[in-house]
């Protein structure tokens, strides 16, 4: 075989710019500001040392720096960077390191680079890569995939992911080298040998491990070879002679090298299976007392001594095999290990020579070692780094031994403990291919691959290619990724480059290569394409010294000789064609010895190409033998869309050698110096394509007139017209006929310019083109492609289809329609012919030539199967499926068709109505094109794209195209470049869909049908599951104010935007911020009478002010209600607190009045509680989804003590909102060791709130440390406060919400009736702790009612029964009975049990374990007493809770009326008294009111948040009857006397927060009129409690700004009876009663149910109508109610749907019949609901009542001023129907239409391609007509309309043929047609009319003699009826004479 030599100027291409390159990173460190630790000595060269040195430190430099030293120092590498977005802006990313700095940094084109990241280490860096850790996620089944940067220093490797995360995973040993893989890390170990391989005993360690994610251990990498015996068992991968090269991703191999044998191997890197982990595992039935083990931990210690005395880092250590038993090993194998694997018995036979032994032990023997010395832990468990982080400090290392930097000489004998496990391999390297061994010893061993890489041509064959220095070649292994269920790589065969270096390119499928002699030459795979022509470099230079050598060298070390057993490709026999290149090189050593001759003598002093690096997409950095760096850019193949579709379209037809010539002869045209224009690039194209097919391109008119489009700068056309002399009619290897090339390249510039002054050839062939027959006119039967054409020529015309389909490629298309037609005329096919005429008749008509075929050449051509005589129309198949027809499948090109495939199948399922026609039915309507094996990588690459699994919901079609769209793709930009006749069935698919949407479609489905307000409602979905971060998409910011005084009032968060279209017409907000505002001094307004003196007077004031205060200090409380949630903190900023401002002004001088000034007694801590809830109403602003973290929890600290209640305060406020969780567990400590009550307080009840039902273990130890009855009796006794001890039983209760926990609902019990005593303890507040068992076990228990399991023995009811009304105290059972053996020495209470102090709790116990049960029999314990007698024994207050206990358990007889409250008060007290009884009046009326008021309490928790009506006016009723009451009380009124005022008071106040309760979150007016009253009522008797209820209610009403409101569930019910307890504090430091602190929890009840809408176009709030249907219950049957949004919704599990209503918005509906999920995300992420306007309509704020819109006035009136202008008024017409039908983007179509019937009135048409679309419309609409003719309103286009056009168009038609019938009648007879207008006209009329091709089948229509005889000869033809009938008068005339037929009307049609 000969080598062929290229003539180098033919095939030379010209490379794109070049830069000068410097790694940016060098840059940036310079000016790096830890620049002066980096020693920058060693980064600059050696010259500017010197000089900045100066003499004196000159050899000091010298020695510094040595070449070594530099290359060590820095490195960098760069890759390819894409954003992820759809538009991939293409930029470049470098990663550079230099000493202790790693430099990450991105560039592109069009921006100069910039940092990413930099990172500074500790210690050099010794390698820098970007890898991907995939990170298992639970939820979703793949992993997700962690982006990293990875630093490899010596003793560490620190991970640092893009999202922010740092990793520090220790190394437990030295490490030579890391490599990236597709699982994660793979490291060497460094091999710490020097000779003493044969000497050392043992094992040798494993070499290579892996590292799955920073936080998993390393563990040691298995393999297995592909042996011929028994060798290929799986091992521990521990030879040390090999070397990893190279790893890659896709597909995940590595490449090693064998020192010792010089070979490369390729492994395939995956997961290790089962079997292989056990097989290198140990069985565990080994002992290590056996002979084996004994004789395994003697020679492992000597081992492991020997280690420790060579193994430091310097030093050399132990390692196992060596050179030496390399002989003995096969070559087959590329691991040595014995050929013999040696069994137990082996091993103990030669146990005298176990030190001296060669061969490695069996893999038996490796286990038990490895088991030895493994760390200890189980094998699952992924500790993170901690394993290794002991082997860094410790002599004991866990893990293999020899993986420490160095052991301690001492070793212990512990190490080998047999319980120890081994580390348990993630990874297996399964050998695929190896080197064949060099045969015979005169051949030297290849040196290690110095590259290697991944590359494919252009024809999709995919090479592994390494470069071997030493020999100067490249080998390219092929592979081929099998399509098994296991992806298999194939290497069929291995090829030889010579080169000195390489790089891939990827973009561009090839591969750039630096040959010896210094030139740069690109390959695609193993062919080779051309030379590089780099500018300002010459080619190589090489010194005489380094070149003799060179020449003088035996033959055999340039390239691999014959005899190697790697299989080379065929030779291609063609000379013309470049050849992969062979393997004799004898003309190769000439070639380069010529070329030195010639260049040697003037190119000694340029700089000259070095070596090739970096290659990113088309890029590469040439390194020059000066050091400096170029960067040169490699030409694309095409950059034209057409060419690039047209080359695809070859490759995917022809055979793959052919393709390849193709591509390699067209990149050479395309890319030679100096090459063509972007416009010129498709008449190239068209010219070297032909020629390659055999035309002979100058002798045909149209190809020629080409050319003199090609400009040529004068430059190149002299450059060029040397070579021409030289005659260059043989210049093969440019691959051209000679003519062309003579024309490309000698023509003169002057007649280039003018196409009118040709040469004498191109004359000649112009006189000549008249003639057909002409012989110059043949094909040339040898080209290449020449037997290809017809499978060609059908390729391109199926891409001619594609690109019909296309609006934005249809110009190419015309293109495109020359080149086919002069194809379809030369191969004969008729139908082709006719169909590119009507496609482009102005175009075609004057193309008449025809290159001569004759019959011998036809045989040569293959005529492929797939080609039919009638020509594939896209269009008419479309057309066909409207009609109903049958249709044969189209054909289709995978992956270059995809527009077809998918209108094609669109058509099919949405028109067909066939529901398979996009899954299994695929092939009835498309069929696949391909050449053979070719196909197969395009077919699986449209699998994958379609297995988007589609979820057909419903049966409806229109919803099946849509969602089979999205999943495809589609989207609305792609739409609109769909022709408008085809996207008609789309548009209205779409608009079917718009209507009634689904609302669990996907993001992409919602955009495509023209509903971004589910879009944006989805995408923010999506937000809410994968982040915390909520509320993002839209700000609801509340607005900055600016006066200071806004700000400090805690209050300037409420987001008004939302609150001004709640309450739009009032303001009511600003009136409550007002009332709650506490952060202002209080007017205090106190005249002075004339008797007071000045100093009674400053009493008289400091005592209104201080009755002022106690309503100040209890405004917080409201607040905290009314701001809840309302605020996103900064994390970097402490919450803002309000200060509680306990000062006043008195008028009218507005001097200060102060309580400090000591003249009036002030009680003491007045202040703490109040600023307690302070800093909780501060905390309760802080939402839920807000960032918070333990940081900024104790960031907020406050510095003053005084503060200190305050912060106690937030804690709590931060467990109510559920951020305290975040708080860490030493923090927590902190603050409870500092022993300040209301911190503990506050931190108890937050964690338990937190943790509300979680049964968490840690809350709950920390909750019984302050619970001493929870402690064993044995335990020291702790001091805890009393109120600690309240909060933390509440706590218990709170974290064992419903869970019905035996043991803490036994202690519960008994401590409700907990004994005062022993001694002074527990004697005072006893009320509240007994009330917090109580309400603590109702909590435990909650709802379980009777059905508590496991707690029959504790008699829970009776107990509690027993609790409330009295009897003897049982003994104490368990723990506590040895507590209370001693009395209480305050306190006498004897054996009963005090019902003062137990009866609340219990009362209210044994509601919430009932409550909702519906249970008589408890409910009638809770009676209030029928006689007289036992009512004076019950206090009052109590009957309060037995009513409100009795009617919460009766729940569902609760009735919101005034009778049913009646109906709870005894039938004693309701008849008429007998004066003579003898009745105290005053336990009556007290009695009285309680009862009403515990029922009205009842009402109020039912009916909570329900805003009802009836419940509210009845509530109304009885607060107003109070109130009267109330205002009687200053009048001698007797009633009232009786009741007394603050038994009233209490009344009212339940009564309020009852109304409160049920109006929570609406803002009612009346209920804001009562507290405001009442807010304004001062005196004595209006104590802090009476305040604190007014105002709670105040804030119940406004809850969260009006974005909250109560919940009735279970949890609810008992948060808000814990918080509204009747009994309120009377003053500011009563916790008698009931713990203050725990009026917050009402916050556990609220929830968020406003529905805001919000403008998806605006995103502004905005009003809409909703419409609400709820369940049907046994109260009211399914009703449906018209709510206006934004509105609080009703419980969710009331309602069935939520839709919002038309006309103004999209409807939209929700359905919550299955889930309510959905609308619980979208209501806690502030309500928002996405909503689109719909066109021509307003928004209800701009047009309350509906007058302003586009509907309510015609448009016409305003256009008739225009009255002349008649294309107006008809858009305006057009405008008005699209936004009456809602479908604003069916415009464009409207105007379509117009135009094309417009065109078609005045007789003069561009194209016939509109005509297409108006027949598809028309049929559409026929086809839609004739399903339904009633059903039209969901056709798109109006029923007006479209007959008018339609109309238009048959009478244009039908005028134009009356008078041109001849020109019709001779197309049918296939007479040459003229070039006019006419046509054009005749196109449109067989186009529109769906005539098909007659001229075959035109004589036997010709004779016919009457209609029916017609109609029976055209039947097969499928002209439509109506269509057939226009012909008939000219087919009839034809055969009666030129008369037309009399009496026949063309219009009747």
């Amino acid at each position: 075989m000969s080598e062929v030599v290229y003539e180098e100027t033919a095939t030379m291409i010209a490379a794109g710019e070049l830069q000068s390159f410097v790694p940016f990173g060098r840059e940036h460190c310079r000016n790096h500001p830890h620049a002066f630790n980096l020693q920058l000595r060693e980064l600059q060269p050696a010259s500017e040392l010197w000089a900045s040195d100066g003499a004196a430190g000159l050899v000091g430099s010298l020695q510094e720096v040595s070449l070594q030293e530099r290359e060590r120092q820095e490195f960098w590498q760069l890759r390819k960077g894409c954003t992820g977005n759809e538009e991939e802006v293409e930029f470049e990313e470098e990663l550079y390191a230099a000493g202790n700095v790693v430099v990450w940094s991105q560039g592109s084109r069009t921006q100069a680079s910039s940092v990413c990241k930099a990172f500074t280490v500790d210690s050099p860096v010794q390698q820098a890569l970007w890898c991907n850790f995939a990170v298992p996620n639970n939820k979703k089944q793949e992993d997700e995939v962690e982006h990293t940067v990875c630093i490899v220093q010596s003793s560490c490797i620190n991970v640092h992911t893009v999202t922010g995360k740092d990793f520090i995973s220790p190394l437990p040993f030295q490490v030579s080298n890391v490599w990236a893989t597709s699982f994660g890390l793979l490291l060497e170990r460094k091999n710490t040998t020097n000779d003493t391989q044969l000497t050392s005993p043992g094992e040798p360690l494993p070499t290579v491990f892996s590292m799955l994610h920073p936080l998993d251990e390393i563990a040691p990498v298995v393999c297995k070879p592909a042996g011929l015996f028994e060798g290929s068992r799986v091992q521990y991968l521990s030879d040390s002679t090999m070397k990893i090269v190279f790893t890659c991703c896709q597909p995940s191999i590595v490449v090693s090298y064998d020192t010792v044998q010089g070979i490369h191997s390729v492994w395939n890197l995956r997961k290790v299976t089962h079997d292989e982990r056990s097989t290198v595992l140990p069985c565990p039935a080994e002992s290590i007392g056996s002979p084996l083990g004994l004789m395994a931990s003697g020679f492992l210690n000597s081992h492991l001594r020997n280690i420790s005395r060579l193994d430091s880092p310097g030093g050399s250590g132990a390692s196992g095999l060596g050179a030496g038993s390399c002989c003995a090993v096969g070559s087959g194998s590329p691991l040595h290990f014995s050929a013999l694997h040696s069994h137990h018995s082996r091993i103990m036979a030669s146990s005298p020579a176990i030190h001296s032994r060669v061969h490695s032990p069996s893999i038996s023997n490796m286990a038990a070692l490895s088991r030895a010395h493994s760390p200890g832990m189980a094998a699952p468990s992924f500790s993170g780094s901690s394993r290794f982080n002991t082997s860094l400090h410790s002599p004991l290392a866990r893990g293999h031994p020899g993986f420490l930097p160095s052991l301690n000489s001492s070793v212990n004998e512990t190490m080998l403990m047999p319980e120890m496990e081994p580390i348990i391999p993630d990874f297996c390297m399964e050998q695929l291919w190896s080197e064949a061994a060099t045969a015979g010893c005169q051949r030297e061993m290849s040196s290690q691959a110095s590259k290697v890489f991944l590359t494919s041509d252009l024809c999709e064959n995919h090479y592994l290619c390494f470069l071997v220095e030493s020999h100067q070649q490249l080998r390219c292994v092929k592979f081929i990724e099998s399509s098994g269920t296991s992806a298999q790589l194939i290497f069929p065969s291995v090829t030889t480059i010579p080169a000195k270096d390489a790089e891939p390119l990827q973009t561009i499928d090839a591969m750039l290569v630096l040959e010896a002699c210094g030139s740069l030459v690109l390959y695609t795979g193993i062919t080779r394409v051309s030379k590089v022509f780099v500018p300002g470099l010459l080619s190589a230079p090489f010194s005489l010294t380094n070149h003799r050598p060179y020449l003088s060298t035996p033959v055999e070390n340039v390239s691999t000789p014959n005899n190697v057993g790697s299989m080379h490709l065929p030779r291609l026999d063609e000379d013309l064609m470049p050849s992969p290149v062979s393997e004799l090189r004898g003309s190769v050593i000439k070639h380069h010895e010529a070329s030195f001759l010639e260049e040697y003598t003037f190119q000694q002093s340029l700089p000259y190409i070095h070596a090739l690096r970096d290659p990113v997409c088309n890029r590469v950095t040439l390194e020059l033998s000066g050091g400096a760096m170029l960067r040169l850019s490699i030409p694309e193949v095409a950059t034209s869309e057409l060419v690039k579709k047209c080359l695809q379209a070859i490759r995917l037809i022809l055979p793959k050698e052919a393709a390849m010539k193709v591509l390699v002869k067209w990149y050479n045209i395309y890319n030679a110096p100096g090459g063509p224009t972007a416009h010129a690039e498709w008449n190239m194209f068209v010219t070297c394509f032909m020629t390659l097919m055999g035309y002979s391109t100058e002798s045909l008119t149209w190809t020629k007139n080409l050319h003199f489009e090609v400009p040529l700068s004068p430059v190149i056309a002299a450059k060029k017209a040397r070579p021409s002399d030289g005659g260059s009619d043989e210049d093969w290897d440019y691959l051209m006929a000679s003519h062309y090339h003579h024309q490309m390249g000698s023509q003169p510039v002057g007649s280039m310019v003018n196409s009118s002054v040709t040469s004498s050839t191109d004359t000649d062939s112009l006189s000549f083109s008249s003639s057909p027959s002409n012989a110059s006119l043949k094909f040339d039967s040898s080209a290449p492609l020449f037997p290809h054409i017809a499978a060609l020529f059908y390729v391109l015309h199926l891409l001619y289809q594609e690109l019909q389909l296309d609006e934005l490629q249809r110009a190419r298309a015309s293109s495109l329609v020359c080149l086919l037609h002069q194809l379809a005329r030369d191969l004969r096919l008729e139908e082709y012919v006719d169909l590119y005429w009507r496609d482009y008749p102005s175009l075609i008509s004057g193309l008449t030539e025809i290159t001569f075929l004759d019959q011998a050449l036809i045989d040569q051509m293959q005529r492929p199967s797939f080609l039919r005589p009638e020509p594939p129309c896209v269009f008419s198949w479309l057309s066909r499926c409207l009609r109903g027809d049958e249709n044969a499948p189209f054909p289709y090109l995978p992956g270059i068709c995809p527009r077809t495939r998918l209108l094609v199948l669109s058509y099919a399922l949405y028109i067909i109505g066939d529901k398979n026609a996009t899954s299994a039915e695929e092939s009835k309507y498309l069929v696949k094109l391909s050449a053979g094996p070719k196909s197969r990588a395009s077919e699986t690459h449209f699998k994958r794209q379609s297995s988007v699994k589609v979820r057909f919901s419903s049966e409806n079609l229109a919803e099946q195209l849509v969602v089979w769209l999205t999943s495809q793709g589609f989207t609305l930009k792609d739409l609109e470049s769909v022709p408008f006749g085809v996207a008609l069935p789309i548009r209205e698919a779409i608009y079917q869909c718009r209507e009634q949407p689904c609302s669990d479609w996907s993001e992409e489905v919602c955009l495509l049908i023209g509903r971004q307000d589910l879009s944006k409602q989805a995408h923010k979905m999506t937000l809410a599951k994968s982040k915390a971060s909520v509320g993002s998409g839209l700000s609801l910011e509340p607005p900055t104010s600016t006066e200071a005084d806004e700000e400090e009032d805690g209050m300037s968060d409420i987001i008004q935007e939302v609150t001004g279209l709640i309450w739009s017409q009032d303001l009511r907000v600003q009136e409550v911020r007002r009332l709650l505002q506490s952060s202002r001094p209080v007017r205090v307004s106190v005249v002075q009478l004339p008797e007071v003196s000045d100093h009674e007077y400053i009493e008289e004031k400091e005592n209104k002010l201080l009755q002022l205060c106690q309503r100040t200090m209890a405004l917080p409380v409201g607040r905290g209600l009314f701001t809840l949630f309302s605020y996103h903190p900064v994390p970097t900023e402490p919450l803002p607190v309000p200060k509680l401002n306990l000062t006043g002004r008195a008028p009218p001088r507005n001097t200060m009045v102060d309580l400090n000034s000591g003249n009036i007694d002030v009680p003491p801590n007045m202040t703490s509680w109040p600023s307690f809830h302070n800093g909780v109403a501060a905390g309760l602003k802080i939402a839920p989804a807000s960032q918070v973290d333990s940081a900024w929890i104790a960031y907020n600290k406050p510095k003053s003590p005084e503060l200190a209640n305050e912060y106690a305060g937030f804690l709590m406020a931060l467990g109510l909102n559920g951020h305290l969780t975040k708080l860490a567990t030493l923090n927590i400590h902190d603050y409870l060791t500092k022993g300040h009550e209301m911190t503990s307080i506050g931190l108890l009840l937050g964690i338990s709130s937190a943790k509300l039902g979680t049964m968490d273990m840690s809350v709950t130890r920390l909750l019984s440390i302050h619970i001493p009855a929870l402690l064993p009796p044995t335990s020291t006794e702790l001091d805890v406060p009393h109120n600690v001890q309240v909060a933390a039983v509440i706590g218990i209760g709170l974290v064992y919400q419903g869970t019905g926990h035996r043991h803490n609902a036994e202690v519960l019990l008994s401590e409700i009736g907990r004994p005062p005593g022993p001694e002074m303890e527990y004697c005072t507040d006893r009320e509240s702790y007994s009330l917090a068992a109580g309400l603590a076990l109702g909590m435990v228990c909650l709802g379980h009612g009777s059905n508590l399991i496991g707690m029959t023995d504790l008699n829970v009811p009776e107990q509690l029964y027993q609790y409330m009304v009295g009897g003897h105290r049982r003994a104490q059972a368990g723990a506590n009975r040895e507590r209370h053996k001693s009395p209480s020495y305050q306190i006498k209470e004897g054996d009963t049990i005090n019902v003062d102090v137990t009866c609340p709790g219990a009362t209210l116990a044994l509601a919430m374990i009932y409550l909702k049960t519906n249970n008589r029999s408890i409910a009638d314990w809770l009676k209030p007493p029928d006689t007289w007698f036992l009512l004076d024994f019950i206090k009052p207050e109590f009957l309060l809770l037995r009513t409100l206990a009795r009617c919460i358990i009766m729940w569902d007889e609760i009735l919101p009326n005034s009778e049913w409250v009646k109906s709870n008060i005894p039938q004693i007290m309701r008849g008429t008294f007998d004066s003579s009884e003898d009745i105290n009046m005053e336990t009556m009326t007290q009695a009285q009111d309680y009862i009403t008021a515990g029922a009205c309490m009842a009402l109020g928790l039912r009916f909570a948040g329900s805003a009802n009506s009836d419940a509210f006016d009845c509530l109304y009723e009885f607060a107003k009857t109070f109130m009267k009451f109330m205002t009687l009380a200053g009048t001698a009124s007797v009633g009232v006397q009786q009741t007394g005022y603050y038994n009233l008071q209490t009344s009212l106040s339940m009564i309020l927060l009852a109304m409160s309760m049920v109006m929570a979150g609406t803002g009612d007016l009346k209920v804001l009129q009562f507290c405001r009253f009442l807010h304004k009522r001062m005196g004595t008797e209006m104590n802090y409690g009476f305040h604190m209820a007014h105002h709670m209610a105040l804030g119940l009403l406004f809850l969260g700004g009006g974005r909250y409101t109560l919940s009735t569930s279970n949890s609810a019910i008992a948060a808000l009876l814990c918080a509204l307890y009747p009994h309120f504090p009377a003053h500011s430091t009563d916790n008698r009663y009931h713990l203050q602190a725990l009026r917050h929890l009402v916050v556990l009840a609220a929830e968020p149910r406003l529905l805001v809408p919000v403008d998806v176009d605006s995103l502004k709030p905005c009003y809409s109508l909703l419409e609400v249907t709820y369940k049907e219950t046994k109260w009211y049957s399914e009703t449906t109610v018209d709510l206006m949004a934004p509105t609080m919704l009703p419980e969710l599990h009331l309602l069935k749907r939520v839709k919002v209503k038309g006309p103004r918005y999209w409807e939209l509906s929700l359905d919550l019949s299955q889930d309510t999920q959905h609308l619980k995300s979208i209501l806690s992420r502030d309500g928002v609901l996405y909503v689109k306007l719909r066109a021509g309509q307003l928004p209800y704020k701009d047009d309350p009542q509906g007058w302003k819109s586009l509907m309510a006035t015609t448009i016409n009136t305003g256009v008739r001023a225009f009255k002349r202008e008649e294309t107006l008024l008809f858009f305006s017409a057009m405008l008005y129907e699209c936004v009456m039908q809602e479908c604003p983007e069916m415009l464009p179509t409207y105007i379509s239409i117009e135009q094309v019937v417009g065109a078609l009135r005045q007789g003069y048409p561009q194209q016939t391609f509109p005509l297409w679309q108006l027949r598809l419309v028309v049929e559409l609409w026929d086809s839609r007509m004739q399903k339904s003719p009633t059903n039209c309103h969901n056709t798109l286009l109006s029923s007006e309309f479209l007959p008018v056009m339609k109309n238009s168009v048959d009478v244009s038609l039908d005028n134009w043929l009356k008078d041109n019938s001849a020109v019709l009648r001779s197309y049918l007879r296939g007479e040459v047609l003229s070039r006019d207008a006419q046509s054009v006209m005749l196109a449109c009329f067989l186009v529109y009319r769906s005539i098909p091709c007659l001229r075959n089948t035109h004589t036997q229509l010709e004779g016919c003699s009457s209609v029916g005889d017609l109609l029976s000869r055209s039947s097969q033809l499928g002209i439509p009826l109506r269509d057939l009938l226009r012909l008939v008068p000219v087919l009839l005339c034809s055969a009666s004479g030129a008369q037309t037929m009399p009496g026949f009307p063309l219009h009747a049609f």
